[in-house]
Parts: C-alpha cells; sequence; structure tokens
C-alpha cells in the first residue's frame, strides 16, 4: 500500500509535467504526448493504473479493518485476494 502510494506520487509529477508540456505549446504537447504514445509510455500509464486501483483497493480494505472487521487471519487472507483480483480487474477496465 505504501509502494502504490509512492508510484502515485511519481504519476502525480508526470502529470505534472504533462500539463506544463499542454500549457508550453504544441511542439512541448506534441512531445509529451508522443513520449506516452509509445510502448513503454504505456506500459508507465498502464503501471500507474494499477498503483492507483490497488492503493484505493487496499485503502477500502484498511477502512474495514478500522471497524474491527475482518481482522481474523483466514478474512485477511480472503480479503487480500479480493483486493489483488479486484485491482486486476479495475486496471484492465481503465
Amino acid at each position: 500500500h505504501r509502494i502504490t502510494g509512492l508510484a502515485l506520487t511519481a504519476a502525480f509529477l508526470l502529470f505534472a509535467w504533462w500539463l506544463v508540456a499542454l500549457a508550453t505549446g504544441p511542439e512541448s504537447y506534441a512531445s509529451a504526448t508522443d513520449a506516452l504514445g509509445s510502448p513503454f509510455g504505456f506500459l508507465v500509464l498502464a503501471g500507474f493504473a494499477l498503483a492507483f486501483w490497488y492503493h484505493f483497493c487496499a485503502g477500502i480494505r484498511h477502512l474495514i479493518w478500522d471497524t474491527g472487521r475482518m481482522l481474523e487471519k483466514p478474512d485477511a487472507r480472503r480479503s487480500a485476494v479480493v483486493v489483488v483480483v479486484a485491482t486486476l480487474v479495475l486496471t484492465a477496465v481503465t
């Protein structure tokens, strides 16, 4: 959960770079969209989507734990599987 939070920080820096390129002019924007539209850029964006959805789902899991529910080991393991499956499905949909 913490690692995905760090990845999302990097994603926001990438988003800021894209916004600066947008504000700078057509050449900068074209350069940024070319970089993000490349196969490597797609991989980076897909990784950020994966990090976002994992962080989101794990955060909901932590909120449930804060209510005192699902703290037993079998429930915690089951919820871990749900988080991973939900992350993969939501990333694929995104």
